[in-house]
Protein backbone atom coordinates (compact mmCIF):
# COMPACT_ATOMS: atom_id res chain seq x y z
CA UNK A 1 0.00 0.00 0.00
CA UNK A 2 2.81 2.23 -0.22
CA UNK A 3 3.14 4.76 -3.11
CA UNK A 4 6.26 6.50 -4.87
CA UNK A 5 6.31 9.69 -6.61
CA UNK A 6 7.51 9.02 -10.32
CA UNK A 7 8.84 11.40 -12.42
CA UNK A 8 8.88 11.57 -16.21
CA UNK A 9 11.23 12.94 -18.46
CA UNK A 10 10.68 16.66 -17.20
CA UNK A 11 10.86 15.86 -13.89
CA UNK A 12 6.89 16.44 -13.52
CA UNK A 13 5.18 14.67 -10.71
CA UNK A 14 3.04 11.98 -12.29
CA UNK A 15 -0.80 12.57 -11.97
CA UNK A 16 -2.31 8.88 -11.97
CA UNK A 17 0.24 8.08 -8.54
CA UNK A 18 -1.38 11.21 -6.69
CA UNK A 19 -4.98 10.33 -8.10
CA UNK A 20 -4.06 6.37 -6.93
CA UNK A 21 -3.49 7.71 -3.10
CA UNK A 22 -6.27 9.93 -2.93
CA UNK A 23 -8.31 6.82 -3.99
CA UNK A 24 -6.74 4.98 -1.66
CA UNK A 25 -7.87 7.08 1.39
CA UNK A 26 -11.63 7.33 3.04
CA UNK A 27 -13.81 9.93 2.77
CA UNK A 28 -13.40 12.40 5.30
CA UNK A 29 -9.54 11.62 6.22
CA UNK A 30 -6.85 14.07 5.52
CA UNK A 31 -3.58 14.04 3.89
CA UNK A 32 -0.61 14.86 6.33
CA UNK A 33 2.54 17.15 4.78
CA UNK A 34 5.68 16.16 5.60
CA UNK A 35 8.63 18.23 5.36
CA UNK A 36 11.93 16.15 6.94
CA UNK A 37 14.60 17.85 8.15
CA UNK A 38 17.59 16.58 9.71
CA UNK A 39 17.17 18.02 13.25
CA UNK A 40 13.00 18.62 12.84
CA UNK A 41 9.96 17.53 11.26
CA UNK A 42 7.43 19.76 9.71
CA UNK A 43 3.96 18.79 9.53
CA UNK A 44 0.76 20.41 7.60
CA UNK A 45 -2.35 19.20 7.28
CA UNK A 46 -5.09 19.59 4.82
CA UNK A 47 -8.87 20.22 5.11
CA UNK A 48 -11.00 16.90 4.60
CA UNK A 49 -12.09 18.41 1.18
CA UNK A 50 -8.24 18.35 0.19
CA UNK A 51 -8.16 21.74 -1.31
CA UNK A 52 -6.60 23.81 1.92
CA UNK A 53 -3.03 22.72 3.69
CA UNK A 54 -2.30 24.57 7.17
CA UNK A 55 0.45 24.25 8.82
CA UNK A 56 0.12 21.90 12.12
CA UNK A 57 3.49 21.11 14.53
CA UNK A 58 7.04 20.46 14.41
CA UNK A 59 8.42 16.78 15.64
CA UNK A 60 12.07 16.42 17.16
CA UNK A 61 13.62 14.24 14.83
CA UNK A 62 15.00 11.52 17.11
CA UNK A 63 15.41 7.63 17.35
CA UNK A 64 12.80 5.63 15.00
CA UNK A 65 10.95 4.80 17.62
CA UNK A 66 10.43 7.53 19.44
CA UNK A 67 8.99 9.59 15.95
CA UNK A 68 6.69 6.70 15.01
CA UNK A 69 5.23 7.45 18.43
CA UNK A 70 4.65 10.75 17.45
CA UNK A 71 3.78 10.93 14.15
CA UNK A 72 0.99 8.08 15.19
CA UNK A 73 -0.56 10.51 17.53
CA UNK A 74 -0.99 13.21 15.29
CA UNK A 75 -2.38 10.51 12.52
CA UNK A 76 -4.95 9.14 15.18
CA UNK A 77 -5.75 12.76 16.29
CA UNK A 78 -6.37 13.55 13.06
CA UNK A 79 -7.83 11.34 11.05
CA UNK A 80 -4.76 11.21 8.89
CA UNK A 81 -5.29 8.70 5.64
CA UNK A 82 -1.64 9.24 3.86
CA UNK A 83 0.83 11.12 3.75
CA UNK A 84 2.64 13.71 1.30
CA UNK A 85 6.60 13.69 2.40
CA UNK A 86 8.93 16.31 0.79
CA UNK A 87 11.85 15.27 -1.55
CA UNK A 88 14.60 17.08 -1.33
CA UNK A 89 16.05 16.37 -5.16
CA UNK A 90 18.98 18.44 -6.32
CA UNK A 91 18.54 21.26 -8.77
CA UNK A 92 19.40 18.92 -11.86
CA UNK A 93 16.45 16.62 -10.52
CA UNK A 94 19.39 13.56 -9.21
CA UNK A 95 18.79 12.39 -5.64
CA UNK A 96 21.70 13.46 -3.67
CA UNK A 97 21.75 12.05 0.40
CA UNK A 98 18.86 14.11 1.70
CA UNK A 99 16.22 12.88 -0.94
CA UNK A 100 18.00 9.26 -0.44
CA UNK A 101 17.16 10.13 3.58
CA UNK A 102 13.61 11.34 3.14
CA UNK A 103 12.73 8.22 1.06
CA UNK A 104 14.19 6.28 3.89
CA UNK A 105 12.01 7.62 6.13
CA UNK A 106 8.79 7.82 4.00
CA UNK A 107 9.16 4.14 3.48
CA UNK A 108 9.81 3.68 7.83
CA UNK A 109 6.52 5.82 8.11
CA UNK A 110 4.51 4.04 5.75
CA UNK A 111 5.39 0.76 7.28
CA UNK A 112 5.21 1.78 10.63
CA UNK A 113 1.89 3.61 10.28
CA UNK A 114 0.35 1.59 7.59
CA UNK A 115 -0.14 4.63 5.82
CA UNK A 116 0.21 5.05 1.97
CA UNK A 117 2.57 7.64 0.65
CA UNK A 118 3.71 9.89 -2.26
CA UNK A 119 7.14 11.67 -2.23
CA UNK A 120 6.74 15.11 -4.02
CA UNK A 121 9.29 17.01 -5.47
CA UNK A 122 10.29 19.63 -2.51
CA UNK A 123 13.35 21.51 -4.55
CA UNK A 124 11.83 24.93 -3.57
CA UNK A 125 9.66 24.58 -0.82
CA UNK A 126 12.11 25.66 1.95
CA UNK A 127 13.85 28.42 0.11
CA UNK A 128 9.85 29.86 -0.93
CA UNK A 129 8.83 29.48 2.64
CA UNK A 130 12.27 31.30 4.10
CA UNK A 131 12.01 34.15 1.46
CA UNK A 132 8.08 35.08 2.33
CA UNK A 133 9.35 34.90 6.12
CA UNK A 134 12.01 37.37 5.69
CA UNK A 135 9.96 39.53 3.40
CA UNK A 136 7.25 39.11 6.35
CA UNK A 137 9.86 41.00 9.44
CA UNK A 138 9.16 38.34 11.17
CA UNK A 139 12.23 38.26 13.72
CA UNK A 140 14.94 35.33 13.45
CA UNK A 141 13.89 33.18 15.90
CA UNK A 142 9.94 33.65 14.70
CA UNK A 143 11.53 32.14 10.86
CA UNK A 144 13.33 29.14 12.44
CA UNK A 145 10.04 28.20 14.46
CA UNK A 146 8.14 28.54 11.88
CA UNK A 147 10.00 27.48 8.35
CA UNK A 148 9.87 23.47 8.86
CA UNK A 149 5.90 23.43 9.16
CA UNK A 150 5.11 26.43 6.62
CA UNK A 151 7.69 24.33 4.36
CA UNK A 152 5.46 20.93 4.94
CA UNK A 153 2.47 23.22 4.15
CA UNK A 154 3.96 24.07 0.70
CA UNK A 155 4.64 20.78 -0.46
CA UNK A 156 1.17 20.00 0.70
CA UNK A 157 -0.76 22.87 -0.87
CA UNK A 158 1.32 21.84 -4.29
CA UNK A 159 0.19 18.21 -4.27
CA UNK A 160 -3.60 19.26 -2.91
CA UNK A 161 -3.28 22.20 -6.20
CA UNK A 162 -2.10 19.35 -8.77
CA UNK A 163 -5.29 17.40 -7.33
CA UNK A 164 -7.39 20.12 -7.69
CA UNK A 165 -6.03 21.62 -11.56
CA UNK A 166 -6.80 17.75 -12.50
CA UNK A 167 -10.08 17.54 -11.82
CA UNK A 168 -10.87 20.60 -13.57
CA UNK A 169 -9.54 19.08 -16.49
Amino acid sequence: MLFMMLQDSRNEPNIRDLLALIGKIGRGQRLLGVDPGEKQIGLALSDVSLTIASPLTVLRRGKLAATLESFKAVVAEHDIGALIIGLPLQMSGTVGSKAMSSRDLAHRLGRGLGLPFLLWDERYSTKAVGHVLRESAATRKRREALVDKLAAAHILQGALDCIKNTSRS
